[in-house]
């Protein structure tokens, strides 16, 4: 998800942060805009000009949160006149916006890990469109990432942080400890994982205290087993959860999950762990466990506390191929949307277009520009700039498939995919039962 997404925000305590959100709408709303399909106001007014004060829900928080902040006080710097207040929201983004736009109070700007939120909140007009940054937009984005902002014709967001989740993070010397190399086959990913454990290490630090997670190992999974026309067959429930295809991805998943005694504290203990913590086990002298599998943002959840470098303390490789269908990328990124149009929202939606705006974050570690502007010399070492730019090299490249789902089913802790894979890895040997119950989730969502 992200995108990632970081959880921790009990479901019992959604009343509170989503009351917290329906009351951090900006106090300028006398430019909010007409209907959704209106563009407000003509022209953006020159920086010197344009004052107010802007709210920002979103899915970063920890260290992203600092990254995003620092961005955001590069913006403020060319507008002296604008305030801008960033309201972190972690996974549950849906949850607190749905609420504030139901109570008429929803933030100026909202940034968003899955493009089936988006799509949601555009087909109930509380999104207004981002046409009047389009030639800005349309300069640094390919065609492809244009197109997953657009909605019936319009522009509605763009990816602002994109991820690589194609990708296994390593500590290096438990890797090298135990004689082991990246590998680039699922055997050879199996096979090592077995030697890492008899080395003392266990191999795998699973964060499936966040259910995305376990999405994410899914669709890498799933998408070089069964290929880019099924993944998005699957992706809009034109197949049913219960395709062989499925069971298969499955069963390979639960090679891993199904390993209990290889992972970080056991089945028990990978279930209790969230994602920060299942990178804090790696990216340690003292590592507790030798992997853990996701994005490229990895490194960013622990800049601020790890001593490791990076190719020396910790290096990355390839999601390895478990298929045929050749070098293959899930990607995901948060994307920007705007549910209020003042002279100061389109001045932040136009700088976030910006490479200047994306230069910031991605000097600061764990950030992927899909923004095709920003100098690959920005990056802060090689690992990262490698990551980065695998995306464009992919030979089949997808959108991380939770996040295109209705949030119901692909974007919402303690219920649809992710609480069912959750409790899966709980049971690895139940495919058939676990593809059943994805099957009725979906259903029940996408109708």
């Amino acid at each position: 998800m992200i995108t990632h997404r970081l959880s921790g925000v009990a479901l019992a305590a959604l009343g509170t942060v989503a009351l917290a959100a329906a009351g951090c709408g900006s106090d300028d709303n006398s430019n909010s805009g007409g209907s959704a399909g209106s563009t407000g106001a003509k022209t953006t007014a020159p920086a010197a000009d344009v004052s107010g004060s802007l709210s920002v829900v979103g899915i970063w928080t920890g260290d992203e949160q600092k990254s995003f902040q620092a961005v955001l006080d590069g913006f403020t710097k060319k507008y002296p006149k604008v305030t801008v207040k960033y309201n972190p929201a972690g996974d549950n983004v849906p949850t607190v916006l749905g609420t504030a736009v139901e109570g008429g109070r929803p933030p100026d700007l909202a940034a968003i890990g899955q493009p089936g939120v988006v799509k949601q909140f555009q087909e109930k007009n509380a999104l207004k469109p981002l046409d009047f940054a389009k030639a800005e937009i349309s300069a640094n984005y390919t065609p492809d990432f244009l197109k997953l902002g657009t909605i019936n014709g319009k522009l509605y967001s763009f990816v602002f942080k994109g991820a690589n989740k194609s990708t296994v993070w390593y500590n290096v010397d438990a890797f090298k400890n135990a004689g082991v190399t990246p590998p680039k086959t699922w055997d050879e990913f199996l096979t090592a994982a077995k030697t890492l454990k008899a080395s003392g290490v266990p191999a795998y630090s699973i964060g499936g205290g966040d259910g995305w997670t376990l999405t994410d190992l899914f669709e890498n999974i799933y998408l070089r087993q069964a290929g880019g026309d099924k993944y998005d067959q699957l992706s809009t429930h034109a197949i049913k959860w219960t395709d062989p295809s499925v069971k298969t991805a499955l069963k390979s998943m639960a090679d891993v999950l199904g390993d209990s005694s290889n992972m970080v504290g056991g089945t028990s203990g990978a279930l209790e762990t969230d994602f920060p913590t299942s990178v804090s086990n790696v990216f340690t002298s003292s590592p507790k466990g030798a992997q853990v599998i996701e994005g490229d943002f990895v490194p960013g959840v622990v800049a601020s506390k790890t001593k490791l470098k990076a190719k020396t303390g910790y290096d990355v490789f390839p999601f390895p191929e478990t298929g045929t269908t050749g070098p293959s990328v899930v990607g995901g990124g948060d994307s920007i949307a705007m549910f209020k149009d003042t002279p100061a929202g389109r001045a932040l939606v136009q700088y976030l277009a910006t490479p200047e705006a994306a230069q910031i974050w991605v000097q600061r570690g764990g950030f992927s520009s899909p923004n095709k502007s920003v100098p690959e010399s920005a990056y802060p070492d090689d690992v990262t700039r490698t990551t980065a730019t695998a995306i464009a090299q992919a030979k089949t490249f997808r959108f991380d498939m939770s996040d295109l789902a209705p949030a119901a089913f692909g974007g919402t802790p303690g219920q649809g995919e992710w609480k069912i894979l959750q409790d899966f890895l709980a049971k690895p040997t139940n495919v058939d039962g676990t593809a059943s119950k994805l099957e009725a989730s979906a259903a029940k969502a996408f109708n």
